[in-house]
Parts: structure tokens; sequence; C-alpha cells
């Protein structure tokens, strides 16, 4: 979803900026180079690394664990929805692949029409099968999860309503850097205007210390844990006292870079690498109630969020693709690898049950977290049992492109 792990990019790309007004600069041009013999080395350790394999590597649907036995008919209707008459997502993003979009049309036709072909025939003629690897060709990666939390707030702070969640401040600044420099695709500089000069807005701890007199939250919530996991997660559900139901969705980020608090307990000693899921940070937090606002504070990140009205309930949050997310089908990846609404097979295992996932996805979201070749993020759905599974997921991953037949694969492949 339009989550911060999926979203934030640090205040340093500044240094980008500076570098990319030197980009215009003549390279001077020497005879012979004069380097000293450190650099020398460094450049004949270059020499000798190996370059990097494709990210895609031909395969076909018979080596796609569980394709026979899938539910293809789900996975092509799901596919086909993102180029709906009422949405239409995949036409709206520039950067979607011609090909792309029209396989989704192709889908939609025959899933519609009277000469219907069974899905999984359908796509075996209309799709190609490429695996994803590794840099040195290995072909195993790794699967994280997120959900959408559902929680306990009111519109005022009382009893036990103390965790403010905020919408954006009105005076966080947003500069979308690719706009004047398009090397700095996707990146964008937060801040606030101090004077004339634009300074980095604040960061998690004063945030917590200036924010109740600057900004009015949108509600608060029983617990400063499950507060800061809904930021961590993008968006989430959280119920009133009189029983209705607000959604929130992901609308900015102070800028600052995210950091894990699992890591920060894990260096700090105070968890093995295997109790740092959400329920072991859950289980320290009760146990060391003192330390909680030291722990959050290490992460410098704040997420704003906005009251979503236009969601169905049935519905899941809006991922960074703009469209609903489906629990168990929706899949956060790197969108400098893949494109949005690609179809994805993924093989890798529930960490709950030990039972394999063996099936198609779509590449729906995405973060700043999300970064690699074969790495993505499972979106297991709303409210406490798929919290628990997004908590325990950190598994081995397997992923394939299922790509349209004369489609020139992402650029990011070449």
């Amino acid at each position: 979803m339009s989550n911060p792990l999926r979203c934030w990019w640090p205040s340093t790309v500044l240094a980008a900026l500076i570098l990319s007004g030197c980009a215009t600069a003549p390279t001077p041009k020497t005879a012979e180079c004069s380097c000293p013999a450190g650099e020398k080395q460094a450049q004949t350790e270059k020499k000798d690394e190996k370059p990097a394999l494709p990210l895609f590597v031909k395969s076909d649907f018979s080596s796609l664990p569980g394709w026979s036995t899938a539910n293809h008919g789900r996975f092509l209707e799901a596919f086909s929805e993102q180029c709906s008459v009422n949405g239409n997502a995949l036409a709206k993003r520039k950067a979607t692949p011609t090909g792309l979009l029209e396989a989704c049309r192709k889908a939609r036709q025959n899933l519609s029409g009277n000469a219907l072909l069974p899905a999984q025939i359908w796509m075996e003629a209309n799709f190609d099968v490429w695996q994803l690897q590794q840099e040195d060709g290995k072909k195993e990666g790794l699967l994280t999860g997120y959900f959408e939390p559902l929680l306990k707030g009111a519109r005022q702070a009382q009893g036990a309503y103390n965790a403010p969640l905020y919408g954006v401040p009105a005076d966080l600044i947003t500069v979308k850097l690719d706009e004047q420099y398009p090397e700095l695709k996707g990146k964008r500089l937060r801040g606030r205007l101090q004077g004339n000069t634009l300074v980095p807005f604040f960061d998690r701890a004063e945030w917590e210390r200036l924010g109740p007199d600057r900004e009015k939250p949108i509600v608060w919530v029983n617990d400063k844990l499950d507060a800061f996991l809904l930021q961590v997660q993008g968006s989430g559900r959280v119920t009133l006292p009189d029983g209705s139901v607000i959604r929130l969705s992901y609308a900015e980020q102070n800028g600052h870079p995210y950091k894990s608090i699992g890591k920060v307990l894990v260096d700090r000693g105070e968890l093995t690498a295997a109790q740092a899921t959400i329920p072991g940070i859950r289980n320290w937090a009760k146990a060391n109630p003192g330390k909680l606002d030291d722990l959050l504070n290490a992460n410098p990140s704040v997420v704003f969020f906005k009251e979503n009205k236009v969601l169905r309930p049935q519905e899941g949050p809006v991922g960074a693709m703009g469209v609903p997310l489906t629990g168990q089908l929706s899949l956060a990846i790197d969108r400098e690898k893949i494109p949005y609404g690609s179809p994805i097979w993924i093989e890798s295992s529930n960490p709950v049950t030990n039972a394999p996932i063996a099936q198609g996805t779509l590449a729906q979201d995405t973060g700043g977290a999300i970064r690699g070749r074969v790495r993505a993020d499972y979106f297991w759905g709303t409210g406490e049992e798929a919290g628990t599974a997004a908590g325990l997921t950190r598994q081995p991953l397997k992923m394939w492109l299922i790509w349209p037949k004369g489609t020139p694969l992402p650029e990011s492949g070449s």
C-alpha cells in the first residue's frame, strides 16, 4: 500500500542535487593515468569483478510450482480488474508497458466473451515465463509481509486513547526532484521553510514533542506501539467508541529515513534476531514500558495520514499503484525492477503453518525497504490474524515474471 516502508526517501538526496549540478562539466582528457598506487589497485580489483547476470532468465509454465492446480480464474480476473472501466489503473500510469496494458484488455475480453477460453489455457497462450535471479545467478531471495491494522480509537484524547495519528502538517513541503532532474526519477525532498531556507522537517522525537501544539490529530488510538506499527504498514482501520470505522491511508512522510526498531533491539542486545518479530517486539514493549518511547524515537521517520472515505468496507487499503490491495494476492516489489500490474508467480512458505506458498500475485505496491532483484512484501490482509502472519514473515522466496508474449522485458532486466 502507499506505505512508509514503500514510499520513504531520505533527505540526503540533496547530495544528488549537488552532483547533478556538476553533471554537464566536461571530462578532462589525459594521455595516461597518474593514479596513486591505491587507486590503481582498486581499478584492477574492479576489472576482476564479474559482471552482473541478467535479471530475467527464460523459463516456462511447467517450471512454476503449483501451476497445474492453481485457481487460474481468480488470478486472471484479478489481473484484468487492473484495467477495468471504473479504475483502469494500468492506463493511468505513464510507465505501464503498452504490451502489459493490451494483455490486460485482452484478458477482460476473454473473461466476458462468448468464446471463453479456460484461464490456464488463455494465459499459457498469451504469456511467457521469466525467472528472476540475483546478480550472481542465485534464484533465491527474501519475502517479508505486511497487513492492514485494525485498531481502536477516538476523535478526542480521552482515557486510554492517548496516541495521536496526524494528517499532513500545513508547513510540510514536498519537492518532486525528477521534475527538474530526470535522473532522480521517483525521488522527493521533504522539509519546511525556516525564513527563506528549506530545512529538514522534524524527526520523530521532535514531532512527538512539538506536534500536539502544531496540528490537530485525525484520531487518537489506545496503544502507542500500535500507532507506530500503523505508520509502518501505511494504512489501517480504526473503530471508534460508537462502533463506526474510519480508514486511514498514507498521505505523506517527514522525509527522514526509516530505521527498523527490530534491528535496534537486536543491536542493543535486547532481543535476538529470531525474536525481533512483531509479536516479539510487543512482548518486549509490555515488559519494558519505560523504554518504549526511546525505542520508537530511534526511527526518525513519521508517517502522516488522510481519512479515506471512498473505499468500500470489503475493499483493502490502496497500494502505491492506486488500486485496493487484496489479501494474499497483492505484492509489493521494487518498482525499478518490475512494473506495477505485472503478474508475478512466487514460491515461499507460510511462517505460521509452514504450508508452502506457490501462487500468482500482482505487483501492486512498493516501498523504500523493498529493494533488490528477488525481493517482495506479501500483503496478508486485514486484522489480527493477518498481522500475526505478517509479523513473522521472513521467508526464502523465488519469483517468476509472467510477461505478455512479444512485449520487451522491463528495461532493468537488460
